[in-house]
């Protein structure tokens, strides 16, 4: 069971086991109270303590961090690649292919899932937290966190300072100008069970874009989304008439271009919401992207 430690600073003297957990430490009340029902869930100088013990500088509070009962439902394992690019005790970044879901779905019952390549390569009992999910057909960078407690904090980070994302889209035509902001809000496609579309009365939506090459009609695009809709970047391309190529949803279906979408999550920058370190990774264009590359 992962643990985070704490030392009682000067400041801090006089604070009760509660304080420093909700105020310092930023565990939800919900998470407090499994704690206290953990054997070693809380714990004041090597010894089990109540969350009403009045804390002293020097003090050590140590507390679990790791999933105190099982998940509702457990993933199914499979034996599908998913590469781990980087990991600690509290959180992973994976490297998710094309044609991958986070979790299974009852709309797409065989599909290979991220929850189940873990289960099979860590076991049932890993408990899966998907942080920034990705859709079935985009591929890249993916946070997984081992805990409740640590995906809680990750996803208020979202779309902060805290955690930035870039994207790499090869686009059906070239935006003009060549880099600028989409600020259009997003909601539902009331003709589609599936479809977003740009509409007065959607939620807030900003991408920034910045074309990187082109050629005849494709463009290798950046993308940095701002918020973080449904379908997001592939709706904003799309309302500016540089749908993403392959984009069966939002543009026009071509297999013998693309099978997919032709997005994927490129770079990560995140700061470790336990340990402070500042993360800065990437991960390289796909096979079915990178070969469209040399021709723009």
């Amino acid at each position: 069971m992962e643990t985070i430690t704490k030392t009682i600073t000067a400041e801090e003297d006089g604070s009760t086991v509660r304080h420093i957990l909700k105020a310092k430490l930023h565990f939800s009340s919900h998470a407090i109270s499994r704690l206290t029902r953990a054997e070693n869930g809380i714990l004041v100088n090597g010894n089990h303590t109540r969350t009403t013990f009045v804390l002293h500088t020097g003090d050590v509070l140590r507390v679990e961090t790791g999933d105190h009962r099982p998940p509702k439902v457990r993933p199914t394992p499979g034996d599908w690649p998913l590469p781990v690019v980087w990991e600690d005790g509290h959180l992973l970044v994976v490297d998710k292919p094309a044609g991958m879901t986070a979790h299974a779905s009852n709309f797409l019952p065989d599909t290979p899932t991220v929850a189940g390549a873990l289960a099979w390569q860590r076991g049932t009992d890993f408990v899966f937290h998907s942080v920034n999910r990705l859709d079935k057909g985009t591929t890249g960078l993916m946070v997984v966190a081992k805990s409740g407690y640590v995906h809680d904090l990750l996803r208020r980070s979202l779309h902060t300072g805290r955690f930035r994302r870039e994207y790499r889209a090869i686009c059906v035509g070239c935006p003009e100008p060549e880099s600028g902001t989409i600020d259009a809000p997003i909601g539902r496609d009331e003709s589609s069970a599936i479809a977003r579309m740009v509409r007065p009365d959607g939620q807030q939506a900003v991408s920034h874009y910045e074309v990187l090459a082109k050629g005849g009609s494709l463009c290798l695009v950046k993308l940095l989304p701002e918020t973080g809709r449904t379908h997001q970047l592939r709706v904003h391309m799309a309302s500016i008439g540089c749908p993403l190529a392959g984009d069966w949803l939002y543009g026009t279906e071509d297999p013998d271009l693309i099978t997919r979408p032709a997005l994927h999550s490129y770079a990560l920058t995140l700061i470790h919401p336990v340990t402070g370190e500042v993360l800065r990774l990437t991960a390289p264009l796909p096979e079915d992207m990178a070969r469209l590359v040399p021709e723009l």
